[in-house]
């Protein structure tokens, strides 16, 4: 077996009130895949920070290529072969590939930007990528996130990274973009590179990786050398602390009566008339592949975009919502894809995202805010989804991604809502907050609320829905019956004829 590259040794990570990291201690060879897996919380965005030089370890030692290294900032962490590809990309999107994937090493000639040299070594690493069809002018804003990714890693070969960690990387990427990087990544191994490996698929984990660690509640559980012998419930086992026999945990119920009906829905996006119902006690899912119109049809539905056509028919009433909000105040929520840029508040606290649009039920008398009503409305809700927090007034930045889902989910929960419009309502949060979630949209339809799954997860949308609608290309294809939903008919008609 190789000597370890890269060594944590007793890292520890405080903050104000908690504990990130207790004496964390694993270690990963050259050569290999190492998958970092545990519950949102359980400590594996922080070490990513701590390998990055982005927080500051309050006791412990981190050691590459045999020697003791201290990262005063993230430059440093660069300079020593360290880089990190986050869930959230770090590029400039305004800036061309040629200046994203050079930044911070931009080749000069006589004072000024040598731009012919700029533009080769651009398409040397994007041949390299094989991405050689992207020119090095076009502005990355332009690009899918699936390239948008592959400019980060040609970023970090550019720099001869030593160590690159992946954070969630296939969470927003299609099926061919998925191949492609697992490619990319097997690569990256073959020439001899520490590869960590963050997510919560467990396909991946088995397809793609060589070692595993498991944390939980900042601490080192476990590291598997090998994957030999080792299974998807055991692994869950160690990852949670407890037994999850079905993380779907499907509940069968009562289809009411329609709650929205779509009729010949237009719009960005949306390049065929669309028409379905949703009805109250049911979980509607929406499957396809990125691009394929599924979330613009709901950016349609609940006013965040204007429709160039059809009619909405909610509650038995035609309506055509011209914002968001008018579509929250008649009952339709949406929790978006992407937390981070649209669904908080990040310099706010838990409660003041939580509260933000249900704050006129706790005005006292006069109008003024009653910030003891809506302190303890969010220690509810605490409780009520198990939101892993210090307490109300904490920064919701300072929480994982799937705390900081299940904020959102509290917001539209404190609300008069009658349809639940979720989208990617799993993406990046761990095995034990998915099947809390699971079962609160189940207990939502079992009340009576209609809710609509968006998703690019196969398993989820077969597994969890009562029936699901196909789009292909910016229009509906099918809606298919749960019974006859399996992932070999759902993945062909989605993918393209």
């Amino acid at each position: 077996m190789a000597e370890a590259y890269l060594r944590i040794d007793g890292i520890t990570v405080e903050f104000p009130g908690v504990r990130a990291l207790d004496g964390v201690s694993f270690a990963a060879r050259g050569g290999e895949v190492h998958a970092l897996m545990g519950e949102n919380g359980a400590g594996k965005s922080t070490l990513l920070k701590v390998l990055s030089g982005v927080n500051r370890v309050t006791g412990g030692q981190l050691w590459i290529g045999g020697e003791p290294i201290v990262f005063a900032n993230a430059r440093e962490a660069l300079r020593h072969g360290v880089s990190i590809i986050y869930q959230e990309l770090t590029l400039s999107p305004n800036l061309s590939v040629a200046e994203n994937l050079l930044l911070g090493q931009l080749p000069v000639k006589r004072g000024f930007l040598d731009r012919r040299r700029l533009r080769e070594r651009a398409m040397t690493i994007l041949e390299e990528l094989g991405e050689g069809d992207i020119h090095p002018s076009t502005k990355v804003r332009d690009l899918s996130i699936g390239q948008q990714q592959m400019i980060e890693i040609g970023r970090a070969l550019l720099r001869d990274a030593r160590i690159i960690a992946f954070d969630e990387p296939t969470s927003s990427l299609s099926v061919q973009e998925i191949r492609h990087l697992k490619r990319i990544v097997s690569r990256l191994r073959d020439e001899g590179r520490v590869v960590l490996y963050v997510t919560h698929r467990m396909e991946e984990v088995f397809e793609m990786c060589d070692a595993v660690t498991v944390f939980r509640d900042g601490r080192h559980i476990r590291t598997h050398d090998t994957l030999e012998g080792l299974d998807h419930d055991t692994l869950v086992s160690e990852m949670v602390g407890r037994e999850i026999e079905d993380v779907y945990g499907y509940r069968p119920r009562e289809r009411g009566d329609v709650l929205m009906r779509l009729e010949g829905i237009e719009g960005r996006g949306v390049r065929a008339p669309v028409s379905l119902e949703v009805h109250r006690g049911e979980v509607l899912g929406l499957f396809g592949l990125v691009g394929a119109g599924r979330s613009e049809l709901m950016r349609l539905v609940c006013g965040v975009e204007r429709a160039s056509a059809g009619q909405v028919s909610f509650a038995g009433t035609s309506r055509r919502f011209g914002s968001a909000q008018q579509a929250i105040r008649a009952g339709i929520a949406m929790c978006p894809e992407d937390r981070k840029s649209q669904g908080i508040f990040p310099v706010a606290s838990v409660s003041d995202n939580l509260n933000i649009s249900c704050r006129r039920f706790f005005k006292r008398w006069g109008g003024f805010r009653d910030p003891a009503r809506e302190t303890r409305n969010t220690q509810d809700y605490i409780r009520q989804l198990r939101i892993k927090t210090p307490g109300p007034k904490t920064p919701i930045a300072n929480l994982s991604g799937g705390n900081q889902q299940k904020v959102i989910l509290a917001r539209w929960l404190a609300e008069e809502i009658d349809l639940f419009v979720m989208d990617e309502p799993t993406r990046g949060i761990d095995v034990g907050a998915r099947r809390d979630i699971y079962s609160l949209l189940y207990d939502l339809a079992e009340r009576g609320k209609g809710v609509l799954v968006i998703s690019s997860d196969l398993a989820e949308v077969s597994s969890i829905c009562d029936r699901i609608g196909v789009m292909r290309d910016g229009e509906l294809i099918d809606i298919v019956p749960r019974e006859d939903a399996t992932p070999e008919r759902l993945l062909g008609l989605a993918l393209p004829a």
